[in-house]
Formats: C-alpha cells, sequence, structure tokens
C-alpha cells in the first residue's frame, strides 16, 4: 500500500461519501428547475441558462478535472480535497440568497470547480489507500453509492422544493460538515516505491491510457441516455405519467447497481473480456430501448442497459489504476474523471445530432448508438 498508515472502513466511508457530492450537484435541483424558470421568467436568456445552470457542473468538471489531477500530484490530494469541499459548500449554498440567474449560473460553475477536485482526489486516494482485490471492489462499490445517492438526491430535492426552489441549495452546506471528518481521518499519502520503480514512472503513459480514456468517454455517452432520453422514449409511446417515468428510471438505478455488483464476481476476468460484456450489454439494452413498443419493454431494456454501464465504469478505473505509480496518480484519475463527465456532456448532443432535429427520429438515434455500443464490443474481444 501506498498510505503511510492502514485505511479502514472509515477512510473507504468518507471517500464514498465525498464520491457522491458531484452526483448530488448533478441531480439535486433538477426537479425545482419549472419553478427557477417561473422566477426567472423575465430574465432575458431564462429557457437557456435555467437548463445550463443545471449542466454547467459536468462540463467544468469535464474541462478542469486533468488540472485538478495534476494539482492532486504537485500538491498533494487531502489538501486539494479539503479545499475543494470548502469551496463546494461556498458555492453550492449562495443560490440561497443569490436574486440574480446570471450569478447563480456562475456559483454553479464554482460548483463544478470544486467537484473537479473532489472526483479527483476522492477516486485518488481509493487507489492510494487500497491495493489489488480491496480496490477494485471499493471501485465497484463506488458505482453502487453514487448510483443509489443519484435516486435519493433526487427525490430529496423534489421534496424540498416543494415549498422553494431554493431550499434545496441548502444541502450543498454538507461540505463543511464533512470537512473535520476529513481532516482528522484521512492522512496525506505518500510513495512507497523505489528509485526503479519512480524512473519507470517518469513518462506519463499516454500510449497506455488514451485508449482507456476513449473507452470512458464513450461509457460516460451511454451513462446519461436514458436518464436524458427515456422520458421521451416514453412521451412518444404515449406514456407520460411521472410516477411512470420515474420507476424507469429507478430500473435503470437497478441494473447500474447490478452491474457495479457484477464486477465484484468478475473483476479476475481478462478486461477486454470485461468491455466486450458491458458494451455488449449496454448496446443491447439500448437497442430494446430504441424499439420498445410499450412501457414494460421499456423498463426491461433500461435495466439492461444500466447493467452494462455499471459494469463498464469500475472496470475502466481499476485498469487506469493499473496503468500508472503513486506519483502520476492524480493525474491518471483527472483524465478519467474528465472522460466520463465529457461523455455525460456530449450524450444529449450526440443524440440531437443524430435526430436531424426531428423528435420522431429518437429511436432511430438511440439505434445508431446502439449498434456503436455492439460494434465496440466486437472490437474489444479481438
Amino acid at each position: 500500500m501506498a498510505a503511510e498508515r492502514t485505511a479502514a472502513s472509515p477512510q473507504a466511508a468518507l471517500l464514498l461519501f465525498g464520491s457522491c457530492l458531484p452526483v448530488l450537484g448533478a441531480v439535486l435541483i433538477a426537479p425545482v428547475l419549472p419553478r427557477m424558470h417561473a422566477h426567472f421568467a423575465e430574465t432575458a436568456g431564462v429557457a437557456v441558462l435555467v437548463p445550463v445552470a443545471l449542466t454547467l457542473p459536468a462540463l467544468v468538471i469535464a474541462l478542469l478535472a486533468p488540472l485538478a489531477g495534476v494539482l492532486a500530484d504537485r500538491m498533494g490530494r487531502r489538501a486539494l480535497l479539503l479545499a475543494s469541499m470548502l469551496l463546494y459548500s461556498l458555492c453550492g449554498v449562495l443560490p440561497l440568497w443569490l436574486d440574480s440567474l446570471a450569478l447563480i449560473v456562475a456559483s454553479r460553475a464554482g460548483i463544478g470547480l470544486a467537484e473537479a477536485g473532489i472526483m479527483t482526489c476522492c477516486t485518488t486516494l481509493m487507489g492510494d489507500y487500497f491495493d489489488g482485490q480491496r480496490r477494485a471492489r471499493l471501485f465497484a462499490l463506488q458505482m453502487v453509492v453514487t448510483s443509489l445517492s443519484a435516486a435519493l438526491f433526487m427525490g430529496v430535492g423534489g421534496a424540498l422544493g416543494e415549498s422553494d426552489w431554493r431550499t434545496p441549495f441548502a444541502l450543498y452546506a454538507v461540505g463543511v460538515l464533512c470537512l473535520p471528518l476529513m481532516a482528522a481521518l484521512l492522512w496525506e499519502p505518500r510513495a512507497c516505491h523505489s528509485a526503479a520503480e519512480a524512473t519507470a514512472q517518469s513518462r506519463f503513459p499516454w500510449a497506455a491510457l488514451a485508449p482507456l480514456y476513449l473507452l470512458t468517454g464513450l461509457a460516460g455517452v451511454s451513462l446519461f441516455i436514458v436518464p436524458v432520453q427515456a422520458g421521451y422514449v416514453l412521451q412518444l409511446l404515449q406514456v407520460d405519467a411521472p410516477r411512470q417515468v420515474g420507476l424507469a428510471m429507478g430500473a435503470n438505478q437497478l441494473g447500474v447497481l447490478a452491474g457495479a455488483l457484477a464486477f465484484r464476481l468478475l473483476a479476475r476476468l481478462p478486461v477486454a473480456r470485461l468491455l466486450a460484456l458491458g458494451f455488449a450489454t449496454a448496446g443491447f439494452g439500448g437497442g430494446l430501448l430504441a424499439l420498445a413498443s410499450g412501457y414494460a419493454p421499456v423498463v426491461l431494456a433500461v435495466l439492461v442497459n444500466g447493467l452494462g454501464v455499471g459494469l463498464l465504469l469500475p472496470t475502466l478505473i481499476t485498469r487506469v489504476m493499473q496503468q500508472v505509480g503513486f506519483d502520476q496518480r492524480g493525474r491518471a484519475t483527472g483524465g478519467f474523471t474528465a472522460a466520463i463527465f465529457a461523455g455525460e456532456f456530449i450524450s444529449p448532443l450526440l443524440v440531437l445530432a443524430l435526430m436531424a432535429g426531428m423528435a420522431m427520429q429518437l429511436p432511430h438515434a438511440l439505434l445508431v448508438i446502439a449498434l456503436g455500443q455492439l460494434a465496440l464490443a466486437q472490437r474489444a474481444c479481438r
């Protein structure tokens, strides 16, 4: 292990909780967007600025996570994590008092900056504190808890937003509440490798990591297909009851959970086989979604799709960690984080491009993406 002390359950729990905070930033305010829009109805550009308030953090993470990785390697993981947690809460609670939509959007950019540091440092510290099968199991568990937290935060945001659209922003104060625990229980790891290993790791292994980052970006595209597009597919099928849409989203999260748990059982298989299985399953689910003719087939499709995505991400981050030593782990993790969120940001844009502006072409667009995933699975098998 790369850490000076032995990490155990308290450290794992804190890092897993920290990994959930970027999810909080992504979904917490989704249920109150219509009320935000109504509140700022007289503001110029409100139709663009309100959705941007939701999606901007993901774009900032995609752009700045590599920089966060460099800082984590140079100035230390713990210091950057604590500073990011403080920034997260400060920017997160600002909309409680701001009455300018432009300033709220700017605060959301600050949230993205903080989340880039939090996600990069939490994942990097998991790689520092744990190794071997314990590390692989923890990365799978990271996928599990973030999937569960997405569903939980969506419900909490909706409940808090019943009284006032600003209320959900108060939950961002959790970053400050976590600071004392993180300061007390986390420590700055130190390299334990030999001089020969340090020399071998002196050059960043772009040749090994670039294909993994590309696959991670494609997995990020897959990850956001269902949350963004399933509701529109159901509308085309004349199903628009919020409860039914919510149940379909829940089925997708259940699939992601099952896929991450499956990784814990399949982790000893060759990486190429795991990637092929993940992309094939996600593509099969996407194809079922494109061809679905009713509500039950949609639920089955999103469940299968989630199963594939849940298998892909733990496989990829585990493989990324295997390619680098201690001194490059932050940069490697930053690149991985950026690739995921870039894929999430690109996902709806890709679907829109394939639709050519026609809503009825959505199933065709989803089928094209599914066929691409199946082609990736076939190539990974070679």
